[in-house]
């Protein structure tokens, strides 16, 4: 196997509280978690923010710079990828203006979904104005896709030259609502990845670790933290450091913190 890959390093996410996992939440705690998560070879960070009084998920762009700061400070070369999400923020300014922070990628979802808590809105006008956006500032796409659908308005907005490579796509398996990690899923993902582009396999709850392997066995990576996966087994909750443990270590692969980009 293959120790040139990609480990997409997912702390926090949006459904994490302090009651219901260990995740960090706060920008002391993110940095931290990061800082420790570099230090065993992850690639790239996906962060969310909070706001720092309320642990609410925010986008205001005052509650990213401290920990995009303080990442930068203390892991130079890691890649830094904000989240646009659609799940609490509809307003499209407010929603990007992180990205005026200049983060290295920008999250962009290639269709509306469902999650078992609630949607996450990203009609096909929005997705075109978030890679506008990006493109304005230099931010890379973080392209992700939940199944073949989504894979194939990626390939569309490619082929129009909407998209312009290199490429760098997560596909999640394990939603009720879309694909699972099976062999026939999995399949036609892999079949249908655009040239000039790095696919990474995650993986939602118990689904996590399979894809993660899986990730790493046919793809170019993985994405790995609480913010798909809250658990170890038999809903013992975990820790990101566990996770990447369980995941990296025990299979030998290290990812050298090599750029994306």
């Amino acid at each position: 196997m293959s120790s040139n890959k990609i480990i997409n390093f997912t702390p926090t996410g949006t459904q994490t509280t302090r009651d219901n996992s260990f995740a960090p939440l706060l920008p002391s705690e993110i940095i931290e978690e990061v800082h420790e998560a570099y230090e065993y070879g992850i690639t790239m960070v996906h962060i969310h923010a909070r706001d720092p009084e309320t642990l609410k998920n925010s986008s205001n762009k005052n509650h990213y710079r401290p920990i995009i700061e303080g990442i930068r400070q203390h892991c130079p070369n890691l890649t830094i990828c904000v989240s646009l999400t659609g799940r609490f923020e509809p307003n499209i300014d407010r929603r990007t203006e992180v990205l005026e922070l200049l983060p290295d990628m920008g999250s962009l979802t290639m269709s509306s979904l469902n999650f078992p808590t609630g949607e996450s809105i990203n009609s096909p006008d929005t997705i075109l104005k978030l890679i506008e956006k990006m493109k304005v500032c230099g931010v890379t796409p973080e392209i992700e896709c939940f199944d073949s659908g989504m894979l194939n308005y990626t390939n569309y907005l490619i082929k129009k030259g909407v998209l312009t490579g290199p490429h760098y796509i997560n596909v999640i398996l394990g939603n009720m609502y879309n694909a699972q990690s099976d062999v026939a899923s999995l399949n036609s993902i892999i079949q249908n990845k655009p040239n000039n582009s790095l696919l990474c396999l995650g993986g939602i709850g118990k689904e996590q670790l399979p894809c993660n392997l899986l990730g790493l066995l046919y793809a170019d990576g993985i994405r790995i933290g609480l913010e798909d996966n809250l658990y170890y087994t038999n809903k013992v909750k975990t820790t990101n450091i566990k996770l990447l443990q369980s995941c990296i270590v025990l299979t030998g692969v290290v990812a050298v913190n090599k750029s994306v980009l």
